[in-house]
């Protein structure tokens, strides 16, 4: 909060971390190459929204020797993740960003250096409903997913595991794919799909101790080898036998698989809502 005499105090009871006010109510960036060479992994997060954020940080948090830094074209939502004030509310998530900003958990508009020095890049951008064409209306857009994998197969300079993390149609790791082959520079791309089940309210919660973590990738050696790879990053914290391993297209339709059946109880509850009012039943006791 903004004290009297301009300054600005954080409304957290922790300290946070290499964040000084400047005279224009400014904060001073975090350098983001502290011990860059001491970390076993490095993982890059294109899309600083509410699914990527609070992943990334809690991956941080529970993986020390993993570097994490998440980019976006956006300076104001950086800049808003580089300081007490987050962009987006989460009971928990102050304290979990806290414990690990400027140790292992970076926030950057850098977008190009980042990729190139990451061993696994999630891409977790928005894709809302498209607004025009086929599907016009209920279709999700996958621009952003292909933008990402443009950018990926611009920069890279290195052979890289990309994970969709976005909500996406099934097959879309298949366009991803093919904007990936295209580089220049013959490098390998591992594709791996591994949705996200969370809820607004409960992410933290959710994350630091999820009833499954799901991955797919192509079912080949190098395929099933980038799974794995993943695999060891969440097992850091989820038990081995709650990361389920399927291939590609599995998981992708799993993620809508989840959201349609959740539709369908909120769906069936207000039927059945109805029901309770005409004959005089309870529907907390019914449901």
């Amino acid at each position: 909060r903004q004290l009297v005499d301009g300054s600005i105090e954080s409304t957290s009871s922790l300290d946070w971390p290499q964040h000084h006010p400047t005279n224009d109510n400014t904060f001073t960036p975090i350098p983001i190459d502290i011990m860059a060479d001491e970390f076993d992994l490095h993982i890059c997060c294109m899309g600083a929204g509410y699914v990527g954020g609070p992943t990334m940080a809690v991956i941080a948090a529970k993986c020390p020797k993993v570097r994490v830094c998440v980019v976006d074209l956006s300076q104001k939502q950086i800049d808003a993740w580089n300081s007490p004030d987050l962009p987006i509310y989460e009971p928990g998530l102050p304290e979990v960003v806290a414990q690990c900003l400027g140790k292992n958990l970076f926030f950057s508009t850098d977008i190009d250096a980042e990729i190139k020095k990451a061993d696994i890049v999630f891409i977790s951008v928005n894709t809302p409903t498209k607004t025009m064409g086929i599907g016009a209306g209920r279709a999700a857009n996958v621009k952003n997913c292909e933008l990402c994998a443009r950018k990926i197969a611009e920069v890279s300079e290195s052979d890289k595991i990309v994970v969709e993390k976005s909500t996406v149609p099934v097959r879309t790791a298949q366009a991803v794919r093919r904007v990936l082959d295209c580089n220049e520079r013959g490098l390998k791309f591992q594709v791996l799909s591994n949705p996200e089940f969370l809820a607004e309210g409960t992410a933290i919660p959710d994350l630091m101790s999820p009833d499954r973590v799901l991955i797919g990738g192509v079912q080949t050696p190098e395929g099933i080898a980038a799974a794995e790879k993943l695999a060891g990053v969440y097992a850091n914290w989820v038990p081995r036998e709650q990361i389920l391993t399927t291939n590609l297209w599995s998981s992708e339709l799993s993620k809508l698989v989840a959201n349609a059946f959740l539709a369908q109880r909120v769906s069936s509850i207000n039927s059945i809502s109805a029901l309770c009012e005409a004959t005089g039943a309870n529907v907390s006791e019914v449901s």
